[in-house]
């Protein structure tokens, strides 16, 4: 399975964050876009003792990443689990991507796509990237070639050129029917997620 760089999971975090962030972590956020860590981690220590998901999200990103601070999966996984737990969306991508990489815990392929579902509900690209790969394996036990063309279309419709390529090429081995109840699934989650898709 396609395990993701750490570099890259920064980048591709930065690049699809969509919450808007307000008053100290807005401070803090501006400071970490800015690789300036520590007024970053200043900003949001306190907020994330207090239990802030944002704040606990991007403390989560510093000790997951070593931005600032010496890299600790331990406390990655502490503060992304908070912020998780609260329905932070990108802080469940996260755990997602930790738990398959086995980064501070074991691998555990099911607690990662349990983290990775959640993460993709809520539209984060990577996750639902994760998803498609994940049952596009044609030699793993999970394969399921409907689940995967759901998750790669839903991220080409956020715009994801890789999904595009890759639900391209998973359509080129499904039959008609196989499509068409992929479709049909990609149809219904767009129609009960359009908030989602309303600055598309």
């Amino acid at each position: 399975m396609q395990r993701f760089s750490r570099g890259f999971l920064a980048v591709m975090l930065f690049l699809f964050s969509s919450v808007i962030w307000a008053g100290s972590f807005k401070a803090g956020w501006d400071a970490y876009s800015s690789t300036d860590y520590t007024t970053a981690l200043s900003e949001w220590q306190d907020l994330a003792d207090s239990g802030d998901p944002d704040a606990c999200y991007g403390m989560g990103l510093l000790y997951g990443n070593g931005f600032g601070v010496d890299m600790n999966d331990e406390l990655a996984l502490k503060y992304y689990g908070i912020a998780a737990a609260a329905g932070h969306a990108e802080a469940q991508y996260n755990l997602g991507v930790m738990h398959q990489n086995g980064w501070g815990v074991p691998i555990n392929e099911e607690e990662g796509l349990k983290w990775y579902r959640l993460a993709a509900d809520q539209g984060v690209v990577g996750a639902q990237l994760a998803l498609g790969r994940v049952y596009a394996m044609d030699f793993s036990e999970g394969y399921d070639p409907v689940e995967a063309y759901k998750w790669f279309a839903l991220a080409a419709k956020f715009g994801d050129i890789d999904a595009k390529l890759k639900l391209e090429f998973l359509a080129s081995r499904m039959d008609a029917a196989q499509v068409a109840e992929a479709e049909g699934q990609v149809d219904a989650w767009v129609q009960s997620h359009g908030s989602l898709f309303a600055n598309q």
